[in-house]
Order: C-alpha cells, then sequence, then structure tokens
C-alpha cells in the first residue's frame, strides 16, 4: 500500500516502502498486545461484520497511543503547474484546515464531472499532481488533497482511520465547487490512496471508484511497517476499521481494483473483498495491467477514465 519512488517520479521524498501491503487472510482475534513492533499472528479467514461500515464509524472511536506526523519527510506545499492551492476543512467535522490541489476550470452553466484523487505514501509531491493531467484533458475537474499530519501540516498521523475522514471531507468540499456536477464525484487513487478510497466508497456514494494497487488488510500492513502502530493494537476492531475486506458489502458504488503485472498479485483477501461485495449486488472487477507498483499508475489513470466514461 505504500509508494516509493524518486521525486521526478512521484513528486516527493517519499519512504522506504514501495510494495503492496497485500492481504493474507486474518481474524480478529489474531493481534498480539504489546509493544509496537510484536508480530501480528495471521490465522486463514477475515473477519465479517455484518453492520455498515457507515455506521460502524459513527460508533467507533479509533484510540491513538502515540501521536505522530504522517511517518515520511516531505517538502511544505506550492502551488504546482496548471492546479491551484485550496485549503479544505478535514477530518470529522471540519475540525482541521488542510491543503488540496485542484486543476483549473472555469465554472460554466454545464456542470462537469470530477475526480477525487487520492495519493500514495504519506507525502504529497508535484509528480503526484503531473499524473493528474489525463483526468483535466479529458474534461474532469480534478481534486487531489493532502491528509492530516503530511508536509508539515495539522493533525496526526493515524494509520488509515482519520484519513478516511479527511478523503471524505475533500469529497463533500469537491462537489460543492461551482460548475461541478455533484451526481458525477469519481473517486480514484493509488497505493495508501487505494486503500482509502476502498474505505471511503464503504461510507457515501461515488459515481464510481478506481483503486490502484490498494491493500484491503490492516493487519497485513502493520505487520510490515509496525513503526507506524500508532493506534492501540490490543483491540481487534481498531484493525477491522482499517480493513476493507471486512465490510465487502459495505461497498456503494462500481469498483475496478487495479494493479501492475509485477507488484504483488490480487490475492486471497482481494477475491474475498469482490465475493462479499457481490453478494450485496454491487459491481467489482478487478485487472491486472503493465507495470511495478509505481510504473502502473499512467496507465491506470488511463484505464480508469475508461472505466469512468461508462457511467456519464
Amino acid at each position: 500500500m505504500k509508494d516509493r519512488s524518486p521525486p521526478s517520479a512521484m513528486g516527493s521524498s517519499l519512504s522506504r516502502r514501495s510494495i503492496l501491503a497485500g492481504a493474507a487472510g486474518l481474524t480478529a482475534a489474531a493481534c498480539l498486545p504489546g509493544v509496537a513492533g510484536a508480530s501480528l499472528v495471521m490465522p486463514d479467514v477475515m473477519p465479517f461484520e455484518h453492520d455498515d461500515y457507515a455506521h460502524a464509524r459513527k460508533r467507533f472511536h479509533t484510540h491513538l497511543v502515540k501521536k505522530i506526523s504522517a511517518p515520511e519527510k516531505s517538502s511544505p506545499l506550492g502551488t504546482p503547474e496548471g492546479g491551484r492551492r485550496v485549503t479544505y476543512p478535514g477530518g470529522p467535522n471540519g475540525s482541521i484546515e488542510l491543503v488540496a490541489w485542484l486543476s483549473d476550470y472555469t465554472p460554466t452553466t454545464k456542470l462537469k464531472p470530477a475526480v477525487l484523487f487520492l495519493h500514495g505514501g504519506n507525502a504529497t509531491g508535484e509528480g503526484h499532481w503531473a499524473l493528474m493531467r489525463p483526468y483535466w484533458e479529458a474534461g474532469y475537474v480534478v481534486l487531489l488533497p493532502t491528509f492530516r499530519g503530511e508536509n508539515g501540516q495539522q493533525g496526526n498521523y493515524s494509520g488509515f482511520y482519520d484519513e478516511t475522514s479527511d478523503a471524505l471531507a475533500a469529497a463533500t468540499y469537491l462537489e460543492n465547487l461551482p460548475g461541478v456536477d455533484k451526481d458525477r464525484i469519481y473517486l480514484a487513487g493509488h497505493s495508501n490512496g487505494g486503500t482509502l478510497s476502498l474505505l471511503a466508497s464503504m461510507v457515501r456514494q461515488f459515481r464510481a471508484s478506481v483503486p490502484i494497487s490498494a491493500g484491503v488488510n490492516s493487519w497485513r500492513y502493520f505487520n510490515r511497517y509496525s513503526d507506524e502502530l500508532c493506534f492501540d493494537e490490543s483491540n481487534p476492531q481498531e484493525f477491522i476499521m482499517r480493513s476493507s475486506v471486512c465490510f465487502g458489502p459495505s461497498l456503494k458504488c462500481p469498483t475496478l481494483l487495479l494493479r501492475g503485472t509485477e507488484e504483488r498479485p490480487f490475492d486471497a483477501d482481494h477475491k474475498l473483498l469482490m465475493e462479499r461485495a457481490r453478494s450485496a449486488g454491487m459491481r467489482i472487477d478487478n485487472m491486472l495491467l503493465q507495470g511495478t507498483h509505481n510504473g502502473v499508475v499512467p496507465g491506470a489513470v488511463a484505464e480508469s477514465i475508461r472505466f469512468f466514461s461508462q457511467f456519464g
């Protein structure tokens, strides 16, 4: 779920974590209590939550046991070429102000479709923004939000939970911009952003979603990157609430999962997510595209445009 590339490729000095933290099956009882860094046992079957993810989030509050910024070195955010630097009220109830990059467009009486793109890694750079060009050239308004604790901003990193709130807040900001068709808000994201795309599309309805190189199993992720464990690891629900595979029937829009041929393949947990979403009648498909974890992104952006075009 992480990406790591040179600044010329992805735009920021991202962390060492470049390989998708894929998914082996796990159960709620699998998490070992104790200090961060302990191995997390991985049973065969992921828990299945009957509750809708949106409802579950209303009752659940993550318990952060350490307060940290996003775990990547990053530079302050400027204004990217071809875009504007804006701010949006991130987090639950607009609790913090965060930076986003918005494509230049002129509002007209004919409403435009829009794409909310959630970047990979835990920092934002202009290389991420450069990958957005095909969207605005295809007629979409594009918003690339940053998340709490990134690039020197407010807020504490929470490992996909409060960041999902930021993504949802960014979607609300985007759909209320002048000239944007709120019925045609599309969602895409890469790596960590793909993981957030799945979680966000289990809370609210988008027109369609394309998670790229997404993770679905948070135990697997934090077993690889235990230095990022900032929440109470003795509580299995903390992991469940960060694992989209546990909430498959909560998916609320047509979804296309994309992945590169040279990265970790779609595994049993991804297949289980698809089975669970389809059991609720939701369309979800997967596809391999030529490329590595980072190298697949340009082709995936093009494929997402083809997918979105089916929905108007």
